[in-house]
């Protein structure tokens, strides 16, 4: 897991370019319709790698995705959710960015232990 933190009123895709390095060969991106950029897709394209975002309804020519596949998507909203039940991430107690991506780390790293350890 990777996570960067950006302004709030800002849209989540330039920081798309800091989370999209040095992807595994071969992996799978899930991303909702706010990604569904060209710039984006051959980020992912460029690292050998499959992009399955849903195209926007906008968009003149639909890119083709797998929706089996974007339904694993699931995963991830409910990983978001997971660290929303901790408190200084979901009130945003700490008001300097930095300490707050700490609290944000340090909440996914329990998330990953507490699963770690049920599958051991």
């Amino acid at each position: 897991m990777q996570l960067e933190l950006s302004p709030g009123q800002a849209n989540a895709a330039p920081m798309a370019e800091l989370l999209l390095n040095d992807l595994p060969r071969g992996a799978v991106v899930l991303a909702d319709r706010a990604y569904d950029a060209d710039w984006i897709r051959e980020v992912i394209e460029d690292q050998e790698c499959k992009a399955c975002i849903p195209p926007k309804v906008n968009r003149t020519e639909p890119a083709p995705y797998s929706k089996r596949t974007y339904k694993k998507r699931n995963r991830i909203e409910r990983c978001i959710g997971k660290l929303k039940q901790f408190r200084h991430v979901c009130t945003r107690f700490d008001r300097i960015a930095l300490n707050y991506l700490a609290m944000a780390r340090l909440a996914a790293v329990r998330l990953w232990l507490r699963h770690y350890e049920s599958a051991a």
